[in-house]
């Protein structure tokens, strides 16, 4: 059944996951918004409990593209260069538009803080691991996840490194 797992949604994917790992979680319905600081509001925690989703494409020398899907607090900014280092990249951009969301399989601004595409390089900074609870956008625009934070790193497996401007 490998038509099954093509055609199912980032969305029912995750809440499949969390349900079979578990996982201590709700989901928060609200007005559609992708940004950080706006759906924060919406769902009434502080910006540093949001799990911000970027993905960056770093060049490794002139042949070879790795892409990382890097989770930082929503209060924070990543710091591309020290992506770019720990890849032993020659060059690093954040990922254009269309490719990010391929490799997301969702729209921006949805991006989950779970790599589905072993093209994408799941990297979480540590500082997100200090609250209880992380929210995020769930796969779409009108609803989002809070979810154990420790639940999270036991589902999502991330690569814990320090990713953010001090």
């Amino acid at each position: 059944m490998n038509d099954e797992l093509t055609t199912t949604s980032p969305y029912d994917r995750l809440i499949a996951d969390m349900d079979a790992a578990g996982a201590r979680y709700r989901l928060i319905d609200h007005a559609p918004e992708g940004r950080t600081e706006l759906v924060s509001a919406l769902r009434g925690h502080d910006m540093s409990q949001a799990a911000k989703c970027l993905i960056v494409m770093v060049k490794i020398g002139k042949k070879q593209t790795r892409h990382v899907l890097a989770v930082v607090p929503g209060d924070a900014r990543l710091d591309l260069q020290a992506v770019k280092a720990l890849l032993d990249g020659t060059y690093v951009a954040f990922a254009a538009k269309e490719k990010a969301e391929e490799l997301a399989g969702s729209v921006s601004g949805t991006v989950l803080p779970f790599s589905y595409d072993p093209r994408l390089e799941l990297v979480a900074d540590p500082s997100l691991l200090d609250q209880p609870e992380l929210y995020f956008n769930a796969a779409r625009l009108d609803r989002s996840v809070a979810l154990a934070t420790e639940d999270y790193v036991r589902l999502a497996a991330p690569r814990i490194e320090p990713i953010t401007m001090s």
